[in-house]
Order: C-alpha cells, then structure tokens, then sequence
C-alpha cells in the first residue's frame, strides 16, 4: 500500500480535507503531519461563533452529534464528513488516514507530497490549533 505524507501547514482545511478523502477512498494510506497549523478561511470570530454554536444546540449528552474539541477531532470531522463514512468502503478509507498534531520522528526526513495548491493568500484566518484552544476555553 502507498503511502502519500502531506504537511498540512498553511493549508486550507476544507481544501486539504477534500484531497485527503479522494486519496484514502482510492485505497492510499494518508499521513498528515503538523495538522495544527492548516487555516480555516473566515473572520476568526465568526469561525468560533459557529463551533461554539454546535456544542450549544441543546440535548443531552448522550445522544449526538458529537464535536471533538481537539485538533485531530476537528481534522477527523472534516475528513469523514467528506468521504462517506457510513458505507463498509468510507469506514475502510477512514482507518487508512493517520493525522499528527507535530512531525513524528519517523516522517522528519520523508518527502512530502507537493500541497501548494492547497494553500491559500488571505488575511481573515484562524489556525486550527488556535480554535481547538478557544473551543476548549468556552
């Protein structure tokens, strides 16, 4: 099985998100390193209005949905709502997909797949990393 590393720094999130989910359904294993520091496009406020607003929604805490607070639930969240998950073939593509919040020792002198297409110009972001720590302070 081929493995693809990507180094997800200054990427978009949702972009990276789509890519990672095309590799893994086509049966690729897909480590992402230094997943913290991909962007989400938008007015930082706004961002964490709208994944504070999901922990409010009501219910009890036994039924779901269920909103991870972590870096690597955020990314895993994306990544599953993207490659159809609830099928045998999602959940098998699913467990192909490994993120790492740093670069392990294992990956620090691997290539890494070319993602520039992924990142993006703009001056309205929040780093995932920062909206983890803002989502876990409310």
């Amino acid at each position: 099985m081929e493995e693809i590393i990507i180094d997800a720094k200054d990427c978009v999130l949702g972009r990276l998100a789509s890519f990672i989910a095309k590799q893994a359904r086509k049966g690729f294993k897909v480590i992402v390193l230094n997943a913290g520091k991909a962007i989400v496009v938008g007015k930082p406020k706004k961002i964490l209005e709208k994944y504070l607003s999901r922990f409010r929604l009501g219910g009890t805490s036994q039924k779901g949905p269920f909103y991870s607070r972590t870096v690597i639930g955020i990314w895993k969240r994306a990544v599953r709502g993207m490659i159809g998950w609830k099928k045998a073939s999602g959940k098998k593509a699913f467990k192909l997909i490994k993120f790492y919040e740093d670069v392990p020792k294992e990956y620090k002198n691997k290539e890494t797949v070319n993602v520039d297409r992924f990142k993006k110009k703009v001056t309205d972001f929040i780093t995932v990393e920062k909206l983890s720590r803002l989502i876990r302070q409310k």
